[in-house]
């Protein structure tokens, strides 16, 4: 009989391999079978829990976004106006177990299967709606909607942006940079749309 909490161990390890090997291999030359082997079990067991390897992607993508909601969440409990909420969402983004190389291997994985398996898709549409919804909401306490929802297109975008050319680059990871870069176009938007609306 397994222990408790075996199978959630076993997902968990499972997940974490995957991160490692999309990050060394690239998803589309990676295997179930080199997954299990990273991870410590059979092959069959990975099937057992995820079914495919798109499956496990998701699982590994759901895993992902549940950490960067709760970095976010984080951060929000702390900030007290809008402006503090939008650095929150900001830097929750480029937290410490996201912003690194193997994970950023895997969200560039995602982002291109999200392409053509629909689970993949319906995940990402999730994560971009809710990313933009927040923004909108704090962008409102400086400007009219049509123009928070401009502000939060860009910012979604400067994020998006940012982490695609990490991907690309040989470059170390540096959260600060990355945040310093989208809080300067942030406090740059704010202030032409504040000049053109003043109150």
């Amino acid at each position: 009989m397994p222990k408790v909490g075996m199978e959630e161990e076993r997902r968990r390890s499972l997940i974490n391999a995957t991160v490692d090997a999309i990050h060394e291999r690239g998803y589309s030359d990676v295997t179930m079978a080199q997954i299990a082997k990273r991870a410590g079990v059979s092959g069959g067991l990975v099937h057992h829990y995820f079914g495919s390897k798109d499956q496990l992607l998701a699982a590994t993508m759901r895993h992902l976004l549940t950490e960067l909601g709760r970095e976010i969440q984080e951060g929000l409990s702390k900030a007290s106006t809008p402006r503090e909420r939008i650095s929150a969402i900001i830097a929750g983004n480029f937290a410490v177990d996201q912003f690194q190389p193997a994970v950023i291997a895997a969200w560039l994985a995602f982002y291109v299967q999200s392409r053509t398996t629909t689970s993949n898709r319906r995940l990402l549409k999730i994560y971009a709606a809710r990313l933009a919804s927040n923004l909108t909401h704090n962008f409102k306490a400086f400007v009219p909607r049509e123009d928070a929802l401009r502000l939060a297109e860009g910012t979604a975008s400067m994020i998006d942006g940012v982490w695609i050319r990490q991907a690309l680059s040989d470059s170390k990871t540096d959260r600060q940079a990355a945040i310093a870069l989208v809080e300067d176009y942030v406090e740059k938007q704010i202030a032409a749309a504040t000049a053109q609306h003043p109150s």
